[in-house]
């Protein structure tokens, strides 16, 4: 039995990092970790090819999330079924693992056949819809930007702005990074963002929660 991990981004100026480093804490190999920055509307991405070829009977593969896999309901329902009852391997769903264990519905049988599918369905729809209004909003908000004489690009990032995942991230390794278990540069790569972000993101984070600075540089 091999471990093997997928590890999907949108866009390639996405980072990848703090997936692979979840995969890693697992114990999955790096050369078992595939990776592939492609939009999960469609399968025909090349290291989720190659994941395929690899996969044998007993193996055991990894997502993050169900949308890791991909945004398309009939797509994330066929693939799953082809790996899990096709290839005879195993997935997990790091997110949801108590309903994405395709183990524990493999042991039930029938049964567990008949559950499955209806929790695969449900989150498999959810993710499709996700996908759907991602893009309607995205497109909501060029056109608005447009009537309105409004430059486009990325806004300026600051804490208040970043995404809970990355709040936590943040919350969850300050004291390792400041103790230098984290060095600063690592710890930008994660968070996706550059250096002078990265300490702007920091210093108004030691400031709303009334931590002591200190030379964050030192540990570059």
């Amino acid at each position: 039995m091999v471990r093997m991990a997928y590890v999907r981004v949108s866009f390639k100026d996405q980072n990848e990092g703090r997936q692979v480093l979840k995969m890693k804490d697992l114990g999955v190999e790096e050369r078992f970790i595939f990776i592939d920055k492609a939009s999960g509307r469609n399968f025909d991405r090349p290291n989720y090819k190659v994941l395929k070829n690899f996969i044998r009977e007993g193996d055991l593969i990894y997502f993050d999330s169900l949308d890791r896999l991909g945004r398309n309901y009939d797509g994330i329902i066929e693939e799953w079924k082809d790996i899990t009852r096709n290839l005879k391997a195993d997935i997990v769903v790091l997110d949801n693992e108590e309903l994405f264990d395709s183990r524990k519905f493999r042991n039930m049988g029938d049964l567990g056949k008949m559950l499955e599918d209806q929790f695969l369905s449900l989150l498999a729809y959810a993710a499709e819809q996700e996908r759907k209004k991602i893009k309607q909003r995205q497109a909501e908000g060029i056109a608005l930007a447009k009537s309105q004489g409004k430059a486009l690009g990325r806004p300026q990032k600051n804490y208040s702005n970043l995404t809970n995942e990355k709040k936590f991230f943040i919350e969850k390794n300050y004291n390792r990074w400041r103790a230098g278990d984290i060095k600063s540069i690592e710890f930008m790569k994660l968070l996706e963002l550059k250096k002078n972000t990265f300490y702007k993101v920091i210093r108004e984070y030691e400031k709303l929660y009334r931590l002591n600075s200190k030379d964050s540089k030192e540990h570059l």
